[in-house]
């Protein structure tokens, strides 16, 4: 079992950034994947990036392509960076886990972070 804490979110104005972290309890193993997505209220959870465990290879929603890197430390820590912040970029962000190395479906994971609020003024 792996539970996981975000930790980073803020305010920040447009054109800035925030590092995101999420730590894990347990151990993610090298075929899992690890990603990240966002929420806003009243829409469905939102896919932002992923990262393959064991590879690393990394994966980005189109609208964060180029702003946004995932990227991991050690073996249990997976980080979020995000710069040129727009407003729509606004949401409460969830580190996840999938068993299946890589997916953009929330369905496809089975652990969740608590989630960290991101607000990005203009």
């Amino acid at each position: 079992q792996v539970l996981l804490a975000e930790s980073g979110g803020g305010l920040v104005q447009a054109g800035g950034s925030l590092r995101l972290s999420c730590a894990a309890s347990g151990r993610i193993y090298s075929s899992h994947g690890m990603g990240w997505f966002r929420q806003t209220p009243g829409k469905e959870r939102e896919y932002v990036a992923s990262m393959r465990w064991g590879s690393r290879v990394t994966y980005y929603a189109d609208s964060v392509k180029g702003r946004f890197t995932i990227s991991r430390d050690g073996a249990d820590t997976v980080y979020l960076q995000m710069n040129s912040l727009k407003p729509e970029d606004t949401a409460v962000y969830y580190c996840a886990r999938t068993p299946r190395g890589y997916s953009r479906s929330p369905v496809e994971y089975d652990a969740w972070g608590q989630g960290t609020q991101v607000t990005v003024s203009s």
